[in-house]
């Protein structure tokens, strides 16, 4: 597993994103939500950038948000943007930053100092996603899938039964490969159908399942639906510590528990739930 400068990501399983140009709803939706993401890209409009930085800025000393706990979406390496919210955000306690459209590990070097979460949500950055999650100060990786399907000329990313598209499911899985392949954290993408929580979480327990360590939300009301998902259910939790209790008492090597055979992989599963109960 590669070595890294940064330290590993634990902010999670809930990300929610807020507009940097709405400041008022800062504190409201760090209180929501694990981490609360402040966009400085697409959720602001060109002619309210300034205002947006101006807002990241003021949140320091006694009342602000808590670094620990807060990310920032920057605008893409080469955009007229990214110097401007660099210089902002070099003068805030802010140090977890969300890198919109990154395509190559070369842009990664323009952020040395900062722990990254490179948004691989074009052709170029899915594709070279691995050399992305290779680079130091990468703690993880997320994926876009509206942005994706913008970047290959597509219409959508999702079936018209909701499921996502070969392509986007593709994508998906690359990103997820990429970062655990160099040992960082991966970020499943948002659900942009607010008010199906049912379909959020479906998609979330896949998510969570399939090995991704956090869901961005778009909308408070997501959240509750993502910790849901991420939460393991009690009966869970104990057959987990149950089954690690005997594989202490068994020693190394495979071992029978409860009728069946028990390895590695099984053992990594219950450490997974532990983890996520906290435990």
């Amino acid at each position: 597993m590669p070595s890294s400068d940064a330290s590993p990501f634990t902010m999670g399983p809930a990300l929610l994103f807020c507009p940097a140009d709405r400041p008022e709803r800062f504190g409201k939706a760090a209180g929501r939500a694990d981490a609360v993401i402040l966009d400085l890209e697409d959720a602001v409009a060109p002619a309210d950038k300034l205002r947006a930085r101006e807002a990241v800025l003021a949140q320091q000393g006694a009342g602000g948000l808590e670094p620990s706990r807060t990310i920032v979406r920057v605008n893409p390496v080469g955009s007229p943007d990214f110097e401007l919210d660099l210089a902002a955000l070099a003068k805030t306690p802010y140090r977890t930053v969300m890198l919109a459209k990154a395509e190559s590990a070369a842009q990664l070097k323009a952020l040395e100092g900062y722990q990254v979460i490179a948004l691989c949500e074009t052709a170029a950055g899915v594709v070279n996603a691995a050399s992305i999650a290779a680079e130091p100060n990468v703690v993880a990786l997320m994926w876009g899938a509206e942005d994706l399907l913008a970047s290959l000329g597509g219409l959508s990313s999702r079936n018209d039964d909701g499921g996502y598209r070969a392509v986007a499911l593709h994508s998906r899985s690359a990103v997820l490969l990429a970062a655990k392949a160099a040992g960082k954290e991966a970020i499943d993408a948002v659900y942009v159908n607010i008010p199906d929580l049912e379909g959020l979480g479906a998609e979330s327990l896949d998510a969570v399942a399939s090995g991704f360590g956090a869901k961005a939300c778009i909308h408070p009301n997501q959240v509750a639906a993502v910790r849901e998902a991420y939460a393991p259910a009690p009966e869970a939790v104990a057959h987990a510590s149950e089954l690690l209790e005997a594989a202490a008492a068994a020693g190394s090597g495979v071992f029978q528990f409860k009728g069946k055979m028990i390895d590695g992989p099984i053992l990594k599963h219950a450490e997974s739930v532990l983890r996520r109960a906290g435990r």
